[in-house]
């Protein structure tokens, strides 16, 4: 019941397109996938499915600005835990680098590393403003008793 009521209220506030960032994520995977165990389709979705993790925060994003930067502790804190995740494995990326390989377009550049690293890095970007807010609040309120985040600059 509360999931259909919170769908109710924010259902107006859904505008977000998800169908061509979805299919961008799938282009661009099967355009810089990495060369891992030499079969092209697992590495091209492999390499969606990350493209796919970080473009999934953007609708979320999205109606915390429409709503006005409030969101609800749940929330914020799957979100906050999202970023946590993607600062987790970029820094194993990072150390895995040297071991990613390639069919480079340009020779001696290995594009796939730059970016799986590079999807890490615009994940992190996207949450960092919402970072802030996130333990600004914790610092304030305490983890147990925080109701809302305002997110103040993502209005």
């Amino acid at each position: 019941v509360l999931l259909f009521l919170i769908g109710a209220v924010l259902h107006n506030k859904d505008t977000l397109p998800a169908l061509p960032m979805a299919l961008a994520c799938f282009v661009l995977a099967t355009l810089l996938h990495a060369d891992m165990n030499d079969r092209p389709l697992f590495d091209a979705l492999w390499m969606a499915g990350l493209f796919l993790g970080i473009v999934a925060v953007l609708p979320q994003l999205w109606l915390v600005s429409r709503a006005k930067g409030r969101i609800e502790a749940l929330t914020s804190h799957y979100i906050a835990t999202m970023a946590v995740s993607r600062l987790l494995s970029g820094s194993f990326m990072w150390h895995a680098r040297f071991d990613l390989t390639c069919q480079p377009w340009v020779e001696g550049f290995n594009h796939a590393v730059w970016a799986i690293l590079g999807a890490h890095v615009l994940h992190l970007l996207l949450l960092g403003d919402f970072a802030y807010y996130y333990v600004k609040c914790i610092v304030q309120k305490g983890l147990a008793s925080m109701d809302y985040v305002d997110v103040g600059c993502l209005v």
